[in-house]
C-alpha cells in the first residue's frame, strides 16, 4: 500500500508533457494486486527510478482480420532506453550476457570489446531489427548525437508473429525517430505498448514491464532498474511468488487449437530481453557479473530458456561520466566486489517483479486470423495466491 500512495503522488509531482510522453494513464501493477515481492522498489518501482535513464514507445496496432502480409494486422512497435537521456550521447560502461542465443541484440560485440554503450539500447520485432538499427544511425547523425565517425546501435528483438504481420516491416524509420523523440522519464507504460506490442508471455498476453530495487544506506544506497520486453515460456511453467500460477490456470492457451505448425510451437521457443540500469559505480567486467544474474531472476518466474528461446540482457551503468573522454587517462570509481552482492540481489528481485508487471499491465489481444490471446485474469492470479496462501 505504502509503494502504492509513492507512486501515485509521483504521478500527481510530475508535469503534464512527462505524463504524455510516459503514455498514461497508469495501468495496474503487479504490487497492487498484493503479489508479496522481495526488495525495496523505488519511487516509480521503474527503470527510470536511475536518474537519467528515459523510455520512449512507439505502438503500432491497426487491422483486424485475415493476415495479409504487407496490409496486416498490425501489432508491433519500438522501445528505447537512453541510459543519460536523449540529449546527453556521453557514452556509459556496460555489459552483456546471453543465456540463450537463439535470437539477435546489435551492437554487442563492440561493447565487449571496449565496454562501453554508445546511445540508446532498442527492442522491436525479430523481423525489424535493421530498420530501427538504420533508423537510430540516421536520427543520431540529425540530432549530432554520434561520439565518432561511426555507430553500432543496440537493437534487440523478440518475434511478435503470432498476432502480427511480421513479414509486413510495419515499423517504419518515423515511428523509430518517434520513440526516440518522445523518451522520457517517470512512469513507464506497461504491457502492449512499443516493442512489446505483440508479444506472448508464459500463454499470456505480455510486453513491455519494469520494476526497481533500492539498496540501503549501509549497501551504499543504489539505484538497479529493469526493463524487460517478455515474450518467453509456456503456460505451465509460469510461477508468480513461488506459486505454479500457469498449472492452475490452464485455459485459453494459445497455439492448442490450430494446426500441426501450431502445436509444434508448443515447447519453450519464446525469447525475453532484459535491460538493466544502475547509478552504482561498475566496470564493464562486473555489468557483464549483473547481467548474468538476470538468468536467475527469469527463473523464478519459471523459465528453463529453451532451445528456442532468444534470452539476452545487458546491464549499464550511469555512474562514471566523461569515463571516454579524450585524451585521458580518465579518472573513474567502482565498488569493491566485495560490495556487489547486493546490487546482484537486486537485479534478481526487479527482474522478477518486471516480467511479472508485464503481464499484469497487459491487456487481452486479437490479432492476424484472428488470433487471441487472453491477459493474465488478475481476479483468478489473487485467488491462486490466496489458495497458496501468497
Amino acid at each position: 500500500m505504502f509503494t502504492r500512495m509513492l507512486y501515485l503522488v509521483a504521478l500527481l509531482i510530475l508535469s503534464p508533457l512527462s505524463l504524455a510522453q510516459c503514455q498514461t494513464p497508469v495501468p495496474i501493477r503487479a504490487r497492487s494486486l498484493g503479489i508479496p515481492f522481495e526488495g525495496s522498489p523505488g519511487l516509480l518501482d521503474a527503470i527510470t527510478d536511475v536518474k537519467g535513464v528515459t523510455v520512449g514507445n512507439t505502438t503500432l496496432i491497426s487491422g483486424s482480420g485475415p493476415l495479409k502480409v504487407g496490409e496486416g494486422p498490425v501489432r508491433t512497435g519500438v522501445t528505447v532506453v537512453f541510459p543519460r537521456g536523449k540529449d546527453n550521447p556521453d557514452p556509459v560502461y556496460a555489459g552483456w550476457f546471453s543465456l540463450n542465443g537463439n535470437g539477435e541484440m546489435t551492437g554487442t560485440t563492440w561493447i565487449e570489446e571496449s565496454g562501453f554503450l554508445e546511445g540508446p539500447v532498442a527492442l522491436t520485432n525479430t523481423h525489424s531489427v535493421g530498420t530501427v538499427r538504420d533508423s537510430i544511425i540516421g536520427w543520431s547523425l540529425k540530432h549530432d548525437r554520434l561520439t565518432q565517425a561511426w555507430s553500432l546501435p543496440v537493437v534487440a528483438e523478440t518475434w511478435d508473429g503470432w498476432l502480427n504481420d511480421i513479414n509486413g516491416f510495419h515499423v517504419k524509420p518515423e515511428d523509430v525517430f518517434d520513440a526516440l523523440d518522445h523518451a522520457a522519464g517517470g512512469p513507464i507504460a506497461e504491457g502492449n505498448v512499443g516493442g512489446g506490442t505483440g508479444m506472448i508471455c508464459y500463454g499470456f498476453k505480455g510486453g513491455i514491464g519494469t520494476a526497481s530495487r533500492t539498496l540501503s544506506r549501509d549497501e551504499g544506497g543504489y539505484t538497479v532498474g529493469v526493463l524487460v520486453q517478455c515474450n518467453c515460456g509456456r503456460r505451465p511453467q509460469l510461477t508468480i511468488a513461488g506459486v505454479p500460477v500457469g498449472k492452475e490456470i490452464p485455459q485459453d492457451v494459445p497455439y492448442s487449437k490450430f494446426g500441426k505448425a501450431e502445436a509444434a510451437m508448443q515447447g519453450d521457443v519464446g525469447s525475453i530481453i532484459i535491460v538493466v540500469a544502475t547509478d552504482a559505480p561498475l566496470l564493464p567486467h562486473q555489468l557483464k557479473r549483473m547481467a548474468r544474474r538476470v538468468s536467475l531472476g527469469l527463473a523464478r518466474t519459471g523459465s528453463t530458456s529453451g532451445n528456442s528461446s532468444g534470452d539476452i540482457f545487458i546491464a549499464f551503468s550511469t555512474a562514471n561520466p566523461n569515463a571516454d573522454r579524450e585524451p585521458g587517462p580518465n579518472t573513474v570509481e567502482t565498488i569493491s566486489n566485495e560490495r556487489i552482492s547486493p546490487l546482484f540481489t537486486a537485479t534478481v528481485e526487479a527482474t522478477e517483479e518486471a516480467i511479472v508487471n508485464a503481464m499484469v499491465g497487459a491487456t487481452t489481444m486479437t490479432g492476424a486470423d484472428g488470433r487471441t490471446v487472453i491477459a493474465l485474469p488478475h481476479e483468478e492470479l489473487q485467488k491462486v495466491l490466496e489458495k497458496y496462501k501468497r
